[in-house]
């Protein structure tokens, strides 16, 4: 019986945190919407929040993903002192790291190419 649990746990888990996430971000953008449009009917300016360059994205995207694989990997390397077969696991850290360092330079190009021009 403590198997079934584990695997509904494990499932609900992986179908039900894509699902939660989207509603969330559905309802804070519904939500902000809604709090401008009565900021508007009130006569108040709302000022429109700038939307983050090219170059931004690409950092925030290269920092997000390198400090998530760093993470990742001391995560599991923590693991594979006590399960040695985890040192395979935690190699696949190297993925999302070289993303993320390809964005970090991404980023660089971009914000070296706007100085150049």
């Amino acid at each position: 019986m403590g198997e079934s649990i584990i695997g509904l746990a494990a499932v609900s888990l992986i179908f039900g945190t894509p699902v939660a996430a989207m509603y969330t971000f559905y309802r804070v953008r519904k939500l902000r919407t809604e709090e401008r449009l009565a900021a508007l009917a009130r006569g108040v300016e709302v000022p429109m929040q700038p939307e983050l360059p090219q170059a931004g994205r690409s950092r925030r995207s290269g920092i997000l993903l390198v400090a998530g694989a760093l993470g990742y990997t001391i995560a599991f390397s923590l693991v594979a002192r006590v399960n040695p077969d985890q040192w395979i696991t935690a190699a696949f850290g190297v993925i999302p790291f070289t993303i993320g360092l390809g964005f970090l330079l991404d980023a660089a190009l971009i914000h070296k190419d706007v100085q150049s021009s």
